[in-house]
């Protein structure tokens, strides 16, 4: 993808130590020539958008209700058009993110709008990029989720501008590779969805038939599990194992206030990202955090019920986690890992569970009256060990395909990095390129497979329906 670009053949000194040296005809112009802030109140009857780093600016439904909850008045709320940059209070991660939807958002945000038109698609990519993104940390005021930019700051700082043909080339070439990356990318993801279906198929007949081909079975009156061995126990979840409700108690959740202490503090993104344990976190609570929560030991089984519902994993270190995960400590004759596939198995009958709702989260109630099927101590053990056996090598071809999605995803940042900030030279290339329509015919032979949004600072887990129990 990158055969024939070169560098610049005259570079100068920016002067900008996050930009370094860039091509001698492009020009160093003030953000407060480019970009007006917009802040226009006053129309609720305005769609309410959220800002996600992977689609810009859109309409949200779920973070409609959580806006209309918290500020109740949306006459406060800030105007976005169509067309304007979004600066969110997860920014300096994520960069700034373009509007494509008119409408209204949280007065936290900053709202620029173009001066003039031509730049939309060159600065969109720019204010993308990894080294804008780390630039823009440099105007940021206050801590933690109460970040805001100083836009008086950001209006002074000085933005890498290429003659308007030249960004036109920037932005076809860029559109191109990044089609190219999501073609690779969603062939991946086909990949890892295949061979999951065979690891949930593997382990689904392991946990509901065992090992024996020949077993005698019986009719488990449970539609999910179909019929089991005669000799296993058909329980209720709440028999086999002490069900604990996380929790967090504190509003606003994510008050800084809170965080950056000594205790782990996990939520449900750390749950569905995990393959089995749950080996690192982000985040911590101090001691008014630990006060608010609850400390679970090391080795419980957890499972997310409200966002993500009915994913597990082992937590493998002490940690808090909030009332959208639940915690299992098995009784006795009843192994955790076995357990723990078990629930990987159920996930379908745990959706189902969920109630219809905008939520859609299931509670301890709901959780504990689940059937399962249950065999001896020693045969969950054999069961367990078949299962890891059979799965290994669909585990790594999992592991590996996800290592090459990191890997398109780094090469596409870095390209971005070069070539928006004249480190790359595309106009030669960019005019040699098939049109869009061409391009977009090839890749519509693939299914579009959503890649995961990481979680949102600015908001936190829902709670779920019921109380601490």
């Amino acid at each position: 993808m990158i055969d024939g670009l070169k560098p610049y053949p005259a570079m100068k000194d920016s002067g900008v130590p996050w930009l370094g040296e860039v091509p001698e005809h492009w020009q160093l112009r003030r953000t407060k020539t480019l970009l007006r802030e917009r802040i226009e109140k006053g129309h609720p009857d305005e769609p309410l958008l959220a800002a996600t780093q992977s689609k810009g600016v859109v309409r949200k439904e779920q973070y409609e209700n959580r806006t209309v909850l918290a500020l109740k008045d949306l006459h406060l709320l800030k105007l976005v058009h169509v067309g304007d940059f979004v600066i969110s209070l997860r920014s300096f991660q994520g960069g700034i993110e373009y509007a494509r939807e008119q409408g209204i958002i949280s007065p936290a945000y900053t709202i620029l709008f173009p001066a003039s038109g031509g730049m939309h698609g060159y600065l969109a990519q720019l204010f993308k990029s990894a080294p804008y993104i780390e630039n823009l940390s440099l105007f940021v005021t206050g801590i933690r989720q109460g970040q805001n930019i100083d836009y008086e700051k950001l209006a002074r700082a000085e933005l890498p501008i290429p003659p308007l043909p030249e960004q036109a080339s920037i932005v076809r070439f860029l559109d191109h590779a990044d089609r190219k990356i999501r073609r690779y990318i969603r062939a991946k993801q086909k990949l890892i969805k295949l061979l999951e279906e065979q690891k949930q198929g593997i382990i689904l007949r392991a946990v509901t038939r065992g090992l024996d081909p020949n077993v005698r079975l019986k009719a488990s009156g449970v539609e999910w599990l179909g019929d089991v061995p005669e000799h296993w126990e058909v329980k209720r979840v709440k028999q086999a194992a002490k069900i604990m409700r996380g929790k967090f108690t504190h509003r606003p959740r994510n008050d800084p206030a809170l965080y950056d202490g000594a205790y782990p503090f996990i939520q449900t993104g750390e749950v569905a990202r995990a393959e089995k344990e749950i080996t690192q976190y982000r985040q911590t609570l101090n001691a008014r955090g630990l006060a608010v929560s609850k400390m679970f030991p090391s080795g419980t089984l957890v499972m997310t019920i409200a966002a993500n519902i009915g994913d597990v994993a082992l937590l493998e270190f002490e940690a808090c986690f909030p009332d959208s995960i639940v915690g299992f400590i098995p009784r006795p004759g009843v192994v955790r890992d076995f357990l723990y596939y078990l629930f990987r198995a159920m996930k379908v009958e745990l959706l189902r569970a969920a109630p219809v709702n905008t939520q859609g989260n299931l509670n301890v109630d709901r959780i504990g009256s689940r059937a399962i099927a249950l065999p001896p101590a020693n045969e969950q053990n054999s069961i367990v060990l078949t299962i890891e056996a059979d799965t290994a090598r669909l585990i790594d071809g999992i592991k590996q395909a996800r290592h090459e999605i990191e890997l398109l995803h780094e090469y596409r940042t870095r390209l971005i990095a070069d070539v928006v900030t004249g480190k790359l030279d595309v106009r030669e290339i960019a005019a040699q390129l098939p049109d869009e329509d061409q391009e977009l015919s090839l890749i519509e032979e693939f299914d579009e497979i959503s890649e995961p949004e990481e979680d949102d600072p600015d908001s936190f887990d829902q709670g779920t329906e019921d109380s601490e129990p």
